[in-house]
């Protein structure tokens, strides 16, 4: 590994502050996991469904 922890810390504290508006207090409280969720891209959007689908959504809840 390169670096150090507190530049590494360092680089992380700053994106938290700038992307996800933390404070230092919420940075050092957040766990590595929490920090690595809210820093992670967003999933991609399923699709749609067809009108197909949503014309049985509907009868089966009319029905239901």
């Amino acid at each position: 590994m390169s670096g150090t922890f507190a530049g590494g810390a360092l680089r992380l504290a700053a994106l938290a502050a700038a992307y996800l508006q933390w404070t230092p207090g919420t940075f050092w409280n957040a766990t590595p996991s929490e920090l690595a969720a809210c820093l992670a891209p967003p999933l991609p959007a399923d699709t749609p469904p067809t009108r197909a689908e949503i014309a049985a959504l509907i009868e089966r809840d009319a029905n239901g």
